[in-house]
């Protein structure tokens, strides 16, 4: 029986953004830490927008989200057979290591 490989993944609150005529309130996003990206860049994950890459530092701009706040979305990529490995925190050898493996 193959075993699935765990996708480690953080979930953050994007940050509140206001412009001259409207505000976008903030949404969890979760940063899928192990699916493949441009180099700089981590694969990110929304309701809205589904897939998409994101600037490695747009992570720091983003506050962790509480399990109330990403339940919906966790179980959104657990139904797309994710199996995850929620982190609070991530490294940035991780991602070179993944950024070294596209090449």
């Amino acid at each position: 029986m193959d075993e699935k490989e765990k996708t480690r993944v953080i979930f953050k609150m994007t940050p509140k953004e206001k412009f001259s005529t409207y505000t976008l309130e903030p949404e969890c996003i979760a940063f899928l830490l192990d699916v493949g990206a441009n180099y700089g860049r981590v694969m990110s994950y929304m309701h809205v927008g589904q897939h998409g890459e994101a600037d490695i530092g747009y992570i720091r701009s983003c506050k962790l989200a509480t399990p109330e706040q990403y339940a919906d979305l966790k179980k959104e990529l657990e139904s797309m057979d994710y199996d995850l490995s929620i982190r609070k925190r991530y490294y940035m050898n991780g991602f070179r290591d993944n950024w070294n493996s596209l090449v």
